[in-house]
């Protein structure tokens, strides 16, 4: 097995050195750069590939999400930093996972898994072929569960930290998932992102008033900078 690539941009040496250490207890990871600021990594993914990157936060000049930003093809990114105010932030940009410092080595083991789960299965792979069906449903793991969910039955979900909340006519899960992940599950026709932690099925809305909507009893915020392609979305002037 080809060794999967790791880059660690961290501006604290310890940090570093605690991330080569915990990925040295895996085999089949490799350390090719341990880089303390985000302008030289970014040369450096200019000369070669990486297949995950561990990204600080918090660092000089520029941060871990501005420099995510500027990738036009990023590797699986985990963010690992002591801010935890950051994860929406993180989560918006489709990251694997996010670790708070300190992290203990299960942890870190728990957020590789998930990068190298995304790498064995490429996004398209999930996505239906031109001549197939497209299907109505999809499935959700959690709880030690797999739930087979229709589309006409999801209400909304919303962004909790490391999981989103999804919530249907029958149930509430809360499966580890990013955001940006169940946003690409589910077909831009029938719902809609009105909010950085709110996504919603269009056909469930009851109604719009001011910079809210509401789902039965459940009202939902409209964020500002949603709100104008929301209305859009819908065929209604902003």
């Amino acid at each position: 097995m080809e060794k999967i690539k790791c880059m660690i941009v961290d501006d604290e040496p310890i940090a570093r050195d605690i991330l080569k250490t915990y990925c040295a207890h895996l085999p089949y990871l490799s350390v090719v750069a341990s880089i303390g600021n985000a302008l030289e990594a970014k040369t450096f993914l200019f000369q070669q590939n990486a297949d995950i990157l561990f990204l600080d936060i918090n660092m000089p000049v520029i941060d871990g999400v501005t420099f995510l930003k500027t990738l036009k093809n990023p590797p699986q990114v985990i963010f690992t930093t002591a801010y935890k105010e950051y994860a929406l932030d993180a989560f918006d940009l489709s990251a694997c996972d996010y670790l708070l410092k300190p992290f203990s080595l299960e942890r870190f083991i728990t957020a590789v898994d998930k990068a190298v789960e995304r790498l064995l299965i490429p996004a398209q792979a999930s996505k239906p072929a031109p001549n197939d069906p497209k299907t109505d449903f999809i499935f959700i793991k959690t709880e030690g569960k797999i739930f087979k969910l229709f589309f006409t039955e999801i209400l909304y979900a919303e962004a909790s930290g490391n999981y989103t909340k999804i919530v249907t006519s029958r149930q509430t899960l809360l499966p580890a998932m990013t955001f940006s992940g169940f946003e690409e599950l589910v077909p831009k026709s029938g719902f809609s992102r009105v909010h950085r932690s709110f996504i919603v099925n269009k056909s469930k809305i009851d109604h719009i008033e001011g910079n809210r909507l509401l789902i039965g009893p459940t009202e939902i915020p409209i964020g500002s900078n949603f709100r104008e392609a929301f209305l859009k979305d819908l065929g209604l002037p902003s």
